[in-house]
């Protein structure tokens, strides 16, 4: 170990509600921890976090700010605002992580909750109002479209089924195919159910400042909205799963089983950035980031114990 390198129970890379979920749990149980926060937020845009009993309508920067407060409180927590550059097997040591300071740190144990970075396919114009009046999720962001008029972009059945749930929300829903085909069931179902139908190419969405004033098709009139659902394409938002060799799905994600724990030994992951094979997709929700980081924290505990004192583990992973 060079002489700059501290050794800790646990890595957390990551210090979302996932990283700093895992670190109240690992300090509490007096394990030595280092959190690391690049500071990027996946709900950073947001105006808002919703869902989280206690804390619905918090501004982000303000839950991360009370987490911080929070794990302040326990002297094995060590948080430092830096990245990861890379991330080694250490001999005998576990994990040794290069900072981007220059320091290197090594972790019996490592916790990736680096979480997801989305990307925006399209229209033109969605970037600047994500987070604000453009949305992915409608239990994040559909309440606050109560009453408003709504639109929906895609053609494909999840698109058809998200813009029928909205139309419990909003008072007036369109779909917007931009060119897509939609077969004429799904069309009949929109209609009927009050869904306005537009199958134009969408040339642009325009806004005031980041408020949705119209989509602009590239033939046809406007159509006047207040929030557009769009399709978004997330990210991994850092390569360290991929670079350790964590089994990952078609979507990015990265494979763990109920316990956060990946394909790697010793490297656990939690958050949005990965998923059991059970669930079809990843999970965006706040609280279900910081309950996968206070699960894997537990499940680390343990595996730690059962190391130092040779006891078995009861969280073992499927074949050893």
């Amino acid at each position: 170990m060079s002489s700059n390198a501290c050794l800790f129970d646990v890595a957390i890379v990551g210090a979302g509600p996932a990283g700093m979920s895992a670190a109240l749990t690992l300090g509490r149980a007096h394990r030595t921890t280092l959190l690391i926060d690049a500071g990027e937020g996946r709900n950073a845009p947001a105006e808002a976090v919703h869902n989280f009993l206690t804390r619905d309508g918090t501004p982000p920067a303000e839950l991360r700010e009370l987490g911080r407060a929070e794990l302040a409180a326990y002297p094995g927590v060590q948080v430092r605002e830096e990245a990861v550059t890379a991330v080694d097997l250490a001999d005998r040591d576990g994990f040794r992580l290069s900072l981007s300071g220059g320091d290197t740190a090594v972790a019996r144990r490592l916790l990736l909750a680096t979480g997801l970075a989305d990307e925006l396919p399209g229209p033109r114009g969605a970037g600047p109002l994500w987070g604000r009046s453009a949305f992915h999720c409608p239990y994040c962001h559909g309440y606050e479209c109560t009453g408003k008029a709504v639109a929906v972009m895609g053609s494909e059945p999840p698109r058809v089924r998200l813009a029928l749930q909205l139309s419990r929300f909003a008072s007036d829903v369109a779909l917007c195919t931009d060119g897509g085909a939609l077969d004429p069931a799904s069309r009949a179902t929109l209609e009927s159910n009050g869904v306005t139908v537009r199958c134009e190419p969408v040339a642009r969405l325009e806004a005031t400042g980041d408020r949705l004033e119209q989509i602009v098709f590239e033939s046809g009139p406007p159509l006047d909205r207040e929030a557009v659902f769009v399709v978004n394409a997330p990210r991994q938002r850092s390569g360290l799963a991929a670079r350790l060799g964590c089994r990952a799905f078609s979507d990015g994600c990265v494979e763990v089983n109920e316990f956060g724990q990946t394909s790697v030994p010793g490297v656990y992951a939690a958050g949005d950035m990965a998923r059991r094979a059970t669930v079809p997709m990843p999970m965006a929700a706040v609280v279900a980031a910081a309950a996968g980081g206070t699960v894997a924290a537990a499940v680390i505990d343990q595996d730690l114990l059962s190391a130092d004192f040779a006891l078995p583990h009861p969280f073992a992973r499927a074949g050893g």
